[in-house]
């Protein structure tokens, strides 16, 4: 615990002292306070040290990427699946997902479960195998195997066998000790399994499978179409199958008598054992017979499965196979039962599937209930009892990527009722159709921790979307989903200029913002619109009031540098002067038309301008748009904040800042960025005459927030409109690109995430009879210039196409000083927060307060006047005077944050949630109860001031108010730049949370941002990372981590600590099955299958060592984490140990029965041979 003093005189700042660095003033010397108060003196304990971090990932939601490969463990019920990128997720009942990521990175080509053993084996491309420990709730590497020589294709890993067979690329079978990792010395050489005669080369193993019959006969499939039955004990082939199309996969009848192989002509074959010379049965289930008598050409069936039915007929069940002159048919899954074929068409590629059976053992009757279905976006089940196929409702969030993700936020600590209000509305809009049946991957174990409480993640979609999302005790379930696209008529590109106006994502999310207590929601659009609503449990029938706000600068300003660069001090404005209004103002009444002497305006989208009925949930009141103005489209909106108590909402751009009164459905302000300074500019702006040929950087930035999607055509059209513009004036680009010192241009392309994009627009002139006409918009320009803010950074990299120039795009040094280079710029909004405060440096009490944040480091404080009675707010206009406080710090303003004088953090104000729709009680009226946090409500007297902390792209300051003094400095970085910051809550007291863009996470405490974390988490080698990335209270936070999974980190070690007994239990202690009788005759005749010893095959002492040179073991790197999960989870080990004593006595009880029987039987048996003995003793020959 560490106490900091500092005394302050109101005249005179003292020089910050210990553990600060830079000026010593950021406040106006001059317009001293009427009455000087007295030294104060702040008392601060600040109980944060840097053992109360620790940056952990928790847990991952969503759909893994790119999935590549499937398996599941018919005992545990767990499902795994492979990715791309390296990564593995396990997946058990609700609540049990885990995340494993290989460290090479290498595409996971195939997974085998040990099953019911808690071990799962993963084959990568990169030739490696690894084996997974399952029984500790983070899983760890305990194995390793690389192969130097031979490239992995296909890996089989036998019920209960401790030997797995590895297929190669040429041809080869290598087997492999699963307990030790060791290669055996046994191998399947492909010119041993084929013929000597035959003169090809088979091709590589597609398939690895032992007999049901006999655990002796592995059958080896190459992908040429050559079949081999391989004897392990004798070392040689029992038969050979020579067939002309490519096969793709093999599948056994349980009796082992029989085998099914799919082909790449579209066909199934089916082969008897007895006859291997050609087979059974050749079908095409999709071929029909054509008019010529030729069968339709197909295409391959990648999988199939021969499932036998103890009830019914046998099930085949296959991928593709469809013919190819159906063109533009969706992937199907086909079923085949008895006569009845059913096809599933899906709605994306199918990657893998795999049919669930009752039993793991395959000699028995297999009776498949349910087909787990990978795609390449999506994870179905089918249920396979009903003749319909229905599927099951799937538990988990894997439809977070419905439409793909382009902002987040994320709120933990909300009110307790707030979450069963969205999940009751939402329960209503669910889908039905789905099979009665449980969801039957249920393995694991997953337990309610008690450090649990209310969070709630907000996505925001490219198709205008908003979904709620229930965050608690680290799973996510679906609450309630809002469609901003109901507030506007479909566009009818058929109509004027509308096609123009916006590209295929105009309702797309940039930005959100949302009080918890009050309920209400502000959405901001990509079509430069806003969305204000109220949660009602009521359906309403209501026309939603739309306003126009013109934040469109007409001058052209330029920054020179300022005489004292780094401590400028500004006379104090008058505190009773009004800016006067810009003359481009036009507030719009809410049935606004067009105002004289503004032509040429058009709104990018049309809201309803009916009454209509709206469910309960989410109801649009107000909606404001940005019109384009004589040809020129609106700025993007980079900032926003609303408050409930205030009933005002405000938002701003690089053009300028605009206020509105949502209560009165009023715009209050709307100016320039330079006229809210009024005489307390703290640049000297000179005005330069228009250059005609000049270009917008902001026309390099993307075509809508669409093109971070996977899909080529959008990546193209985006890369080929931006190179076109930069040879268009790429002379113009590179001198931008050496002049701006807070945005990083790459491949002409802006990329810093805070600065925003005025550095070269196109002139502006004032708007008059004789002004000249704006250009209009040239061919092949995107219709909007896209504000280069955080909400909107996905731009550069779908165009660049190296890893270096990904990585530059970062890395570059940016000059530390805003205002030391000359430079033309407009100065944009990038943070706005309303709170109560001091807006001059004489007010002895805290009033309303709209804080706000420039791209050029500028703070302006701007104090308002609000009317507290009800009746009086509805009717008296709010005043706003932008003549407040003005302060200085490097870089652009990220954040805003107040703490009162004991360190605690200050709420903004809110009003209670009241329901505007709920049928009136004339005992009872609804009144506006607000709820106010005081600077001084933990104080003795009300002049005590209050903590402003402010963070930018570069550095964080401290302020008192109201006399404006720095208190404490912190330059966060100088090579790189922050891209989010937050003031949180964390282990009961606050700190200062940022996230950097060369990926380092930091923490510093408050008020005197010591540095309390920094540590290297991610490089950010994706603009949908500094999009998503956001921090909450209770040290946590989350992104993006690939367009469709959203990771949770934390920051806490508290959470750190709790975190084992959050996760779930992957392994649970299950009896495996016993396998069934097979009875006297079947045992007799079927082969000797239970006497195959593998160990006495493949062990060295039989097969010697394998060649050093062919594989490489490596150790595994379980590492202290997975000790301290060990220890924490020796309880739980006590337990399971003692369970597994008991199952083990109950089983040796069992075998005593069994034993004490069979010996009975083996008496009895001997017994009447005995008499069958002395009966025929004396009997001759011919008598018998």
């Amino acid at each position: 615990m560490k106490k900091f003093r500092k005394v302050l005189d109101g005249l005179t700042t003292s020089s910050p002292g210990g553990g600060t660095m830079g000026s010593p003033s950021c406040g106006s010397a001059a317009g001293t306070p009427t009455t000087a108060p007295t030294p104060k003196e702040i008392d601060v304990q600040e109980t944060l040290v840097s053992e109360n971090f620790q940056l952990c990932k928790t847990v991952r939601h969503g759909f893994p990427y790119q999935p590549t490969a499937l398996a599941f463990d018919p005992v545990q019920k767990i499902l795994a699946i492979g990715s791309r990128s390296g990564g593995v997720r396990i997946l058990g009942r609700p609540g049990v997902d885990c995340f494993c990521q290989h460290e090479s990175g290498a595409a996971v080509l195939q997974l085998q479960f040990l099953i019911n053993e808690g071990a799962l084996v993963t084959a990568c491309a990169d030739d490696t195998l690894h084996l997974w420990n399952l029984r500790q709730r983070r899983p760890a590497i305990l194995h390793s195997l690389k192969f130097n020589r031979e490239r992995i294709t296909f890996c089989h890993l036998p019920f209960q066998s401790k030997w797995l067979y590895v297929g190669t690329e040429r041809g080869n079978t290598h087997i492999v000790n699963i307990e030790s990792f060791i290669l055996s010395g046994y191998v399947i050489m492909w010119n041993k399994a084929i013929e000597l005669s035959t003169k090809t080369h088979p091709g590589p193993v597609v398939h690895l499978s032992d007999s049901p019959k006999d655990e002796g006969k592995l059958l080896v499939g190459f992908e040429s179409g050559t079949i081999v039955q391989w004897d392990l004990r004798a070392k040689k082939a029992d038969f050979r199958i020579y067939y002309d199309e490519a096969i793709h996969s093999v599948s056994w009848h349980h009796e082992g008598k029989q085998f099914m192989c799919s082909h790449s002509d579209g066909s199934l074959t089916l082969w008897n054992l007895r006859n291997t010379s050609k087979p059974v049965q050749v079908t095409f289930p999709h071929g029909k017979i054509q008019k010529d008598g030729r069968k339709e050409s197909c295409k391959p069936i990648l999988k199939v499965d021969y499932k036998t039915s103890r009830n019914s007929e046998p099930f085949v069940i296959f991928s593709g196979g469809l013919s190819y002159d159906k063109a533009g048919r969706r992937p199907t899954l086909t079923i085949m039962h008895g006569k009845a074929i059913t096809v599933l068409e899906m709605d994306y590629p199918i990657v893998e599937f795999m049919t669930l059976c009752e039993t793991p053992y395959n000699n028995e009757v297999q009776d498949p209930f349910a087909v787990v279905v990978l795609l390449e976006k999506d994870l179905i089940v089918v249920d396979l009892t009903q003749s319909n196929f229905p599927v099951f409702e799937n538990p988990y969030p894997m439809d977070i990527h419905e439409s793909p993700v382009t902002c987040t936020a994320y709120f933990a600590d909300c009110p307790p009722d707030i979450i069963p209000v969205l999940y009751s509305i939402g329960a209503k809009h669910k889908k039905t159709g789905y099979s009665q049946k449980e969801w039957p991957v249920s393995g694991g174990m997953w337990t309610l921790g008690s450090h649990t409480y209310p969070e709630i993640i907000i996505t925001g979609h490219a198709d205008g979307s908003i979904k709620f999302w229930d965050a608690s005790a680290i799973t996510l379930q679906m609450l309630y989903k809002l469609k901003t696209s109901k507030v506007f008529e479909k566009p009818k590109p058929s109509e004027g200029r509308a096609a123009e106006l916006v590209d295929e994502d105009p309702f797309a999310v940039q930005m959100v913002s949302w009080c918890p207590q009050s309920r209400i929601f502000c959405v901001v659009g990509i079509s430069a619109h806003i969305i204000l609503y109220r949660f009602s449990k009521y359906d309403a029938n209501t026309q939603i009031v739309s306003l126009e706000v013109r934040l469109q600068c007409e001058s052209e300003d330029v920054i020179s540098p300022s005489e004292n660069e780094n401590n400028p001090c500004f006379s104090e404005p008058h505190s009773g002067s009004h800016s006067p209004q810009p003359h481009h103002q036009h507030p719009a009444s809410p049935g606004g038309g067009t105002p004289e002497g503004v032509k040429d305006s058009a709104l990018c989208l049309k809201v309803k301008d009916r009454v209509v009925r709206v469910p309960p949930g989410y109801q649009a009141e107000l909606v404001i748009q940005l019109p384009w103005m004589d040809g020129e489209p609106p700025q993007q909106i980079s900032s926003l904040d609303i408050n409930s108590a205030y009933g005002l909402l405000a938002f701003g751009n690089c053009n300028g800042l605009a206020v509105v009164d949502y209560l009165q459905k009023t715009i209050l302000l709307c100016m320039s960025t330079l006229d809210l300074y009024g005489a307390a500019d703290p640049y000297q702006r000179l005005t330069r005459s228009p250059r005609r040929n000049r270009q917008s950087t902001s026309e390099f930035c993307m075509r809508g927030l669409s093109n971070f999607y996977s899909d080529s055509k959008k990546r193209i059209r985006t890369s080929y409109q931006s190179l076109t513009e930069l040879s268009d004036n790429q002379q113009s680009v590179d001198m931008e690109r050496s002049k701006s010192p807070t945005s990083d241009h790459v491949n002409g392309h802006c990329t810093s995430p805070t600065s925003q994009p005025c550095s070269a627009g196109k002139p502006r002139i004032p708007m008059g009879p004789e002004g000249p006409r704006l250009a209009r918009r040239g061919p092949g320009r995107p219709p909007f210039r896209k504000a280069q803010s955080a909400a909107c950074m996905e731009i550069s990299l779908p165009v660049s196409h190296t890893e270096e120039s990904r990585e530059n795009s970062f890395s570059r040094s940016r000059s530390s000083s805003v205002s030391s280079i000359d430079r033309d710029t407009k100065e944009a909004i990038t943070t706005l927060q309303f709170g109560e405060s001091y807006g001059r440096k004489s007010d002895a009490l805290p009033t309303p307060c709209l804080w706000v944040g420039t791209s050029l480091g500028v703070i302006l404080v701007i104090p308002m006047s609000i009317p507290t009675d009800q009746d009086e707010r509805m009717e008296e206009p709010v005043t706003i005077g932008p003549s407040g406080a003005v302060l200085m710090l490097k870089g652009s303003v990220l954040r805003f944050g107040f703490l009162d004088c004991m360190g605690a953090l200050i709420q903004s104000p809110y009003e209670v949630w009241r329901d505007l729709n709920a049928p009136e009680d004339p005992d009872r009226p609804r009144k506006r109860k607000l709820v106010h946090y005081s600077p001084s409500s933990s104080q003795d007297t009300c002049g005590e001031g209050h903590l402003a902390i402010v963070c930018s792209e570069r550095q964080a300051k401290v302020f008192l108010m109201p006399s404006q003094s720095c208190l404490f400095v912190h330059n966060i970085t100088e090579s790189s730049f922050v891209l989010r910051a937050d003031v949180v809550s964390v282990c009961n007291s606050v700190c200062l949370a940022c996230f950097c863009a060369n990926g380092h996470v930091m923490t510093l405490s408050l008020p005197s941002l010591r540095p309390l974390m920094d540590v290297s988490y991610l490089p950010l080698t994706d603009m949908r990372i500094a999009r998503t990335f956001c921090f909450t209270n209770g040290g946590q936070a989350l992104y993006l981590s690939s367009p469709t999974e959203i990771q949770r980190i934390t920051y806490s070690q508290e959470m750190y600590d709790n975190l084992q007994e959050m996760l779930g239990e992957l392994f649970t202690p299950i009896e495996t099955p016993e396998a069934q009788n097979r009875g006297f005759l079947k045992g007799f005749f079927g082969g000797n299958a239970h006497t195959f010893d593998r160990e006495e095959l493949f062990g060295e002492a039989a097969a010697g060592k394998a060649s050093r040179s062919l594989a490489q073991h490596i150790p595994g790197q379980a590492g202290v984490e997975g000790m301290k999960v060990a220890a924490s989870g020796a309880v739980g080990e006590l337990a399971r140990a003692r369970i597994a004593l008991d199952e083990r006595g109950q089983r040796l009880g069992e075998l005593e029965e069994r034993t004490a029987l069979m010996m009975t039987s083996a008496e009895t048996f001997s017994k009447h041979a005995h008499e069958l003995m002395l009966k025929c003793k004396d009997k001759k020959w011919y008598q018998f």
